[in-house]
């Protein structure tokens, strides 16, 4: 009795394993065939129209964030909560997700299985309003935006940012920030990148500089920023991203200090036009 159990045991334990190895192969092939795909045209018009960074690079950069794009949206699902999407929809999601991680090619947020958009704006304790117009918590989630693999987007603030003109703001870029702030187990303000110690301690210390600064009214970063470091580091993020060179000239050592934790300069690409 025992021998049967083992062997049906072992042939359930190869059957799974056959059908997880067949089913992996197939999505294996599924992406390769969306990478292997010509970029649709329509989605470089969008990209060039709405995304300033994309539009910055040069044309071998924009392939590669095409490609980015691709991986992107085949690997992960974009989903509408009481609302509609569309492929500029979709393509800003990829965009807020590629930007911070531009650097790194071979980065594609593993942790993120489905982003979420929602029809309306998140107020500070991630609370949006309903069909019915009454706020309501997401997923009752309590101090944490991510749960299971799953980001949280509001399609007004999303769409607000990608006019194709530089800003100060991004919600897309903030919280794909936030998800690398993530890897090292805590968002915190630290990300991974930065567990080297001998770069923590001056990046705190001018993260403690610039709030002193905001504190006075002496700096144009977004008061947000005074939550926290996690907050602080996608506040300023957000800021480094959508316009640079503004950024640049207003905040020079703390502009330095995010060229390291991005490893990119996104200004580069605006100096080779001026």
């Amino acid at each position: 009795m025992k021998n049967t159990i083992a062997i049906v045991t072992l042939a359930l334990f190869v059957i799974g394993w056959i059908i997880f190895l067949s089913s992996a192969r197939r999505k294996k092939k599924k992406i390769k065939d969306k990478l292997n795909e010509q970029f649709p045209g329509l989605y470089r018009t969008i990209l060039e129209n709405k995304v300033l960074f994309y539009r910055l690079l040069n044309e071998t950069d924009k392939r590669l964030f095409e490609k980015r794009v691709q991986l992107f949206l085949a690997t992960k699902k974009i989903e509408p909560v009481d609302t509609e999407i569309d492929d500029t929809v979709k393509l800003m999601v990829a965009s807020s997700a590629i930007i911070p991680t531009f650097a790194f090619p071979q980065y594609n947020y593993p942790s993120v299985k489905t982003v979420l958009i929602y029809p309306n704006s998140f107020d500070e304790d991630f609370k949006t309003e309903n069909l019915e117009g009454h706020k309501q918590g997401i997923l009752g989630m309590v101090g944490n935006r991510f749960l299971d693999g799953t980001v949280l987007l509001s399609k007004p603030d999303l769409l607000r940012a990608y006019d194709g003109l530089p800003h100060k703001s991004n919600v897309g870029v903030h919280e794909f920030v936030h998800l690398l702030d993530k890897e090292d187990g805590a968002i915190d303000g630290i990300p991974e990148r930065l567990t080297d110690h001998s770069f923590v301690g001056p990046w705190l210390h001018e993260i403690k500089n610039e709030i002193d600064q905001i504190q006075k009214g002496k700096s144009d970063i977004d008061p947000y920023a005074l939550k926290n470091n996690a907050e602080f580091l996608a506040v300023v993020s957000e800021y480094f991203f959508s316009n640079p060179d503004k950024f640049r000239k207003r905040h020079p050592e703390l502009y330095g200090f995010l060229e390291v934790i991005f490893n990119k300069n996104p200004t580069s690409e605006t100096e080779k036009t001026e």
